[in-house]
C-alpha cells in the first residue's frame, strides 16, 4: 500500500480541488455557497474516497463512490458553465481533471478486483 498523498489519482484529485476552490471564489455570492460550496465538497470527498480506497482491503465499494462523486462534480461544473458562473476554459480544465480521475479510478477497481489481486 502506498502512501495515499503519492498516488497520481490523488495528485490529480488535489488539482481538482483547486482548481474547484479557485472557481467557487470568484462565483457570484448568490451561487459562492450553494454550487460552489457543493462543488468543494464533492472534490474533498474524493479526496477522502482515495484515501479509503487505499486503506481498505475492499477497495470496489469506495472507487464506486469515488466515481459517483466525480459524476456529481461534473454535473455541477456543467451547470456552472451553462449559467456563466465560469468560463468555457475553466470548465474544460476542470473537466479533464474529471476525465483523469475517472480513468484511473476505474482501472484501480478493475485491478483490483482481479482474481490475481
Amino acid at each position: 500500500m502506498a502512501i495515499h498523498t503519492n498516488l497520481p489519482i490523488y495528485k490529480v484529485a488535489y488539482d481538482l480541488l483547486d482548481a474547484a476552490t479557485e472557481l467557487a471564489k470568484n462565483m457570484p455570492r448568490d451561487f459562492k455557497a450553494s454550487i460552489g460550496g457543493k462543488l468543494r465538497d464533492e472534490c474533498i470527498e474524493i479526496i477522502v474516497l482515495i484515501f479509503r480506497a487505499n486503506t481498505a482491503r475492499e477497495k470496489a465499494p469506495h472507487l464506486m463512490d469515488l466515481v459517483e462523486r466525480l459524476q456529481v462534480a461534473e454535473l455541477l461544473l456543467r451547470l456552472s458553465v451553462d449559467k456563466r458562473l465560469i468560463s468555457k476554459p475553466q470548465y474544460a480544465k476542470a473537466v479533464a481533471l474529471t476525465n483523469s480521475i475517472g480513468k484511473q479510478a476505474n482501472g484501480w477497481r478493475r485491478s483490483a478486483s482481479s482474481p490475481a489481486a
